[in-house]
């Protein structure tokens, strides 16, 4: 029991809304919140050979005892653990009951271990039933499945969520990432997609999906503990801006038919026919999200034809909004916890108002409290500076504009075209990703100057006022955003020499009014910094330095030049030695006002 509690100690850092362990033998505790929550209520008399334990970040099921893992299936014979997501399981639920199974909980995961349980009895061997489930199921997991019938034996499966087994003498481990297993042993193999591993206490066997056996040396770790915990980066917010390709895919993951130039959002589901009639939506958000809010407004007005306004959750429950029958209110919002966000809903509900919410968080307040949503998918942000939940809220916003274009004016060509760019992100993300000691020594190089302008017009006037935010956040330099076309009724005084301006500026509508802006500041003096999918002549002559991203549609560009923003805001913060993790004076969840 200790190695458990340990472990999952170890991976508090990841987040966690409620945590379990199960020892073969002696039973099973779970508890909402953190691991401490969990350790006081172990009996003493919890102890045994072998056991396995997890913290949960909801996906389906609000953070309750009932939803906590491990689950087990009709006989509390058959128990797991599982990171990751089951598409199909409400159907693989409803055909399970009808067969007589009792489900407990409401989340995705439970369908493992009775349709585990299924198989077992016809099977009468615990890897070929799990290997049956995993046919019928669709979606992510790193799964760990264990029997009361055989307590010394684990078996492990990974489909797109990490799983690692660790190796040590007399004793072996399995765990989503090596943190837990560092304090016992450096002997590691990761697991890959479409394996299964199965080990006891003295011997590991690996094998494919049809039974064929992999041979595969371990690696040593030498990195620590913590290191580990941050994948090998220094920072958590380099690490999850890295991780911006993989969320993009989740958030996308399941929801696009290409073929039809569709969204298919299942959480819109039950209100998908009120939101034919819709004419009015008002978005609501807080800082990033707030900005993320603003790329919506763009991308929904030209494509879904919806009015649209964007309000900052502070201020608009402080005004009398008006709002009618037709008219819905959008929450977007990392945790689901923020306050004035939070009160905007309450506000609208008040008016009988229809609210949605984009959210990270199951279970979260704002989720619960909101009508029908879109979660993010994006696992959990650890840094304060939020950068890869911004990346899916906008991800976000295209798909909740391709489901309500589609149902209005928008042809079948156009769907199909943003469906397939979407698909396509991943991939250009990491082509900038790759690009990144080049941020680093822009970073350095600017890092002596302590005021910048971000400049950006229509769909990239957003990601100018996000783009001031991250270096303000994260290394307390004067930064401010504005629209490019409003510099010469003001901000266009600021700039000198020591004045720098960072201009995106992509071909896109507005590009040559972008080119002119930038020929304004040039003529004063004013240093240059462009993002760009464009390298051509014209901008080299202009441009101090140059940032070359790859193309995209218009409405969808805000997702690709964000990420040189994001790591020239986290490259300069380091150079200056901060707490790029942890700014002074802020909160992760702002959740009083």
């Amino acid at each position: 029991m200790p190695i458990l509690i340990d472990g999952l100690t170890s991976l508090e850092y990841r987040g966690y809304d409620s945590a379990g362990i199960y020892i073969p033998g002696a039973g099973s505790v779970r508890a909402v919140g953190a691991v401490g929550s969990l350790k006081s209520k172990l009996p003493k008399n919890l102890k045994g050979e072998s056991g396995i334990a997890h913290l949960r970040w909801a996906t389906h099921g609000e953070p309750t005892v009932a939803n906590a893992h491990p689950h087990r299936d009709c006989s509390g014979t058959i128990w797991v653990v599982h990171n990751g997501i089951i598409e199909n399981h409400q159907e693989l639920r409803d055909k399970l009951i009808k067969e007589g199974h009792k489900f407990l909980s409401k989340t995705d995961t439970e369908v493992l271990p009775h349709l585990v349980e299924h198989y077992f009895k016809k099977e009468k061997d615990l890897e070929r039933a799990v290997l049956k489930t995993l046919r019928d199921i669709r979606g992510t997991y790193g799964a760990v499945f264990v029997s009361e019938q055989e307590p010394d034996k684990l078996i492990a499966v990974r489909m797109g969520a990490p799983v690692v087994l660790g190796l040590g003498d007399g004793e072996n481990f399995i765990a989503s990432d090596p943190s837990p297993i560092l304090r016992h042993t450096k002997n590691v193999i990761y697991l890959q997609d479409g394996e299964m591993a199965v080990i006891t206490p003295t011997s590991h066997a690996i094998y494919t999906f049809d039974r064929a056996r992999v041979r595969r040396s371990p690696e040593k770790v030498e990195w620590s503990p913590e290191q580990i915990q941050k994948g090998g980066f220094k920072h958590f917010m380099l690490k999850e801006i890295m991780e911006g390709p993989e969320v993009i895919e989740n958030t996308l993951r399941g929801r696009l038919v290409v073929d039809k130039g569709l969204a298919k959002l299942g959480g819109l589901e039950s209100v998908s026919e009120k939101l034919r009639g819709v004419k009015r939506i008002i978005i609501v958000g807080c800082g990033t999200a707030y900005y993320a809010g603003l790329v919506g407004e763009y991308m929904l007005e030209e494509y879904a034809g919806i009015p649209v306004e964007v309000e900052v959750g502070s201020e608009f429950r402080y005004r009398k909004p008006v709002m009618d029958s037709e008219t819905i209110l959008l929450a977007v919002s990392q945790s689901g916890e923020t306050a004035d966000t939070l009160e905007a809903i309450r506000e609208a509900k008040r008016k009988g108002i229809l609210t949605l919410g984009i959210v990270n968080t199951v279970g979260s307040t704002i989720a619960r409290e909101t009508d029908a949503g879109i979660f993010n998918h994006a696992g959990p942000e650890i840094g304060v500076a939020s950068t890869k939940a911004f990346l899916s809220q906008v991800t976000a916003l295209a798909l909740l504009t391709l489901f309500l274009g589609r149902q209005r004016q928008m042809s079948l060509v156009t769907g199909k075209r943003i469906a397939k760019e979407l698909l396509d992100l991943p991939e250009k993300v990491d082509i900038i990703l790759s690009d990144h000691q080049k941020l680093r020594s822009l970073a350095r190089k600017y890092s002596k100057y302590d005021d910048f302008l971000y400049i950006g017009r229509k769909y990239n006037y957003p990601i100018a006022l996000e783009g001031a935010l991250k270096l303000k956040e994260v290394s307390y330099v004067h930064a401010e955003g504005c629209g490019a076309g409003e510099m010469k009724h003001g901000p266009l005084a600021m700039i000198d020499p020591n004045f720098p301006t960072v201009a995106i500026a992509p071909k896109d509508s507005v590009y040559e009014k972008m080119v002119s802006n930038i020929q304004e500041i040039k003529a004063r003096k004013g240093k240059v910094l462009v993002i760009t999918n464009r390298e051509g002549k014209e901008l080299r002559a202009l441009a101090d330095d140059l940032i070359v991203v790859p193309k995209t549609l218009e409405m969808l560009s805000p997702i690709l030049t964000v990420v040189p923003l994001q790591l020239f805001a986290y490259y300069f913060a380091v150079e200056k030695g901060l707490n790029v993790d942890r700014p002074r004076n802020l909160a992760k969840s702002v959740t009083v006002e």
